[in-house]
Protein backbone atom coordinates (compact mmCIF):
# COMPACT_ATOMS: atom_id res chain seq x y z
CA UNK A 1 0.00 0.00 0.00
CA UNK A 2 2.66 2.53 0.98
CA UNK A 3 4.85 1.48 -1.95
CA UNK A 4 2.65 3.44 -4.38
CA UNK A 5 2.81 6.71 -2.46
CA UNK A 6 4.70 9.45 -4.28
CA UNK A 7 6.91 11.19 -1.71
CA UNK A 8 7.40 14.96 -1.96
CA UNK A 9 9.76 15.32 1.00
CA UNK A 10 11.33 13.10 3.63
CA UNK A 11 11.94 14.06 7.25
CA UNK A 12 14.27 12.03 9.45
CA UNK A 13 13.49 12.45 13.15
CA UNK A 14 15.27 9.34 14.41
CA UNK A 15 16.40 9.67 18.00
CA UNK A 16 13.86 12.36 18.87
CA UNK A 17 11.14 11.73 21.42
CA UNK A 18 7.68 13.20 21.84
CA UNK A 19 6.77 15.91 21.00
CA UNK A 20 9.67 16.71 18.67
CA UNK A 21 8.67 14.37 15.79
CA UNK A 22 5.29 16.14 15.68
CA UNK A 23 6.77 19.61 16.07
CA UNK A 24 9.21 19.10 13.20
CA UNK A 25 6.56 17.40 11.04
CA UNK A 26 4.08 20.23 11.48
CA UNK A 27 6.69 22.70 10.29
CA UNK A 28 7.62 20.49 7.32
CA UNK A 29 3.99 19.92 6.30
CA UNK A 30 3.35 23.65 6.23
CA UNK A 31 6.20 24.04 3.74
CA UNK A 32 4.75 21.36 1.41
CA UNK A 33 2.59 22.24 -1.58
CA UNK A 34 -1.08 21.19 -1.30
CA UNK A 35 -1.23 17.54 -2.33
CA UNK A 36 2.38 16.93 -1.33
CA UNK A 37 3.31 13.95 0.82
CA UNK A 38 5.76 14.02 3.71
CA UNK A 39 7.48 10.80 4.73
CA UNK A 40 8.56 10.91 8.38
CA UNK A 41 11.04 8.36 9.72
CA UNK A 42 10.97 8.11 13.52
CA UNK A 43 12.28 5.82 16.23
CA UNK A 44 9.80 6.94 18.90
CA UNK A 45 7.20 4.18 19.35
CA UNK A 46 4.72 6.75 20.65
CA UNK A 47 4.83 8.55 17.33
CA UNK A 48 2.39 5.99 15.86
CA UNK A 49 -0.50 7.09 18.05
CA UNK A 50 0.67 10.72 18.08
CA UNK A 51 0.45 10.95 14.29
CA UNK A 52 -2.93 9.18 14.25
CA UNK A 53 -4.30 11.65 16.80
CA UNK A 54 -2.85 14.63 14.94
CA UNK A 55 -4.41 13.46 11.67
CA UNK A 56 -7.85 13.20 13.32
CA UNK A 57 -7.74 16.77 14.62
CA UNK A 58 -5.75 18.63 11.97
CA UNK A 59 -7.65 20.21 9.12
CA UNK A 60 -4.81 20.36 6.62
CA UNK A 61 -3.37 16.83 6.66
CA UNK A 62 -4.34 13.25 5.93
CA UNK A 63 -2.41 10.28 7.32
CA UNK A 64 -2.16 8.15 4.17
CA UNK A 65 -0.03 5.39 5.63
CA UNK A 66 2.07 4.08 8.46
CA UNK A 67 4.51 1.22 8.59
CA UNK A 68 6.99 -0.33 10.95
CA UNK A 69 10.29 -1.65 9.59
CA UNK A 70 13.43 -3.15 11.07
CA UNK A 71 16.73 -1.63 10.01
CA UNK A 72 20.12 -2.41 11.52
CA UNK A 73 18.49 -3.86 14.63
CA UNK A 74 16.38 -0.76 15.15
CA UNK A 75 12.63 -0.37 14.72
CA UNK A 76 11.63 2.53 12.49
CA UNK A 77 8.13 3.99 12.50
CA UNK A 78 7.35 5.54 9.14
CA UNK A 79 4.45 7.93 8.63
CA UNK A 80 3.10 9.34 5.37
CA UNK A 81 1.26 12.65 5.66
CA UNK A 82 -0.51 14.37 2.79
CA UNK A 83 -1.15 18.10 2.91
CA UNK A 84 -4.78 18.61 1.94
CA UNK A 85 -5.12 22.40 2.19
Amino acid sequence: MTQNIEITQELDVRGLNCPMPLVKSRKAVNALPVGGVLKVVATDRGSVKDFQAWAKTAKNIELVGQEEVQQDGQTLYIHYLKRTS
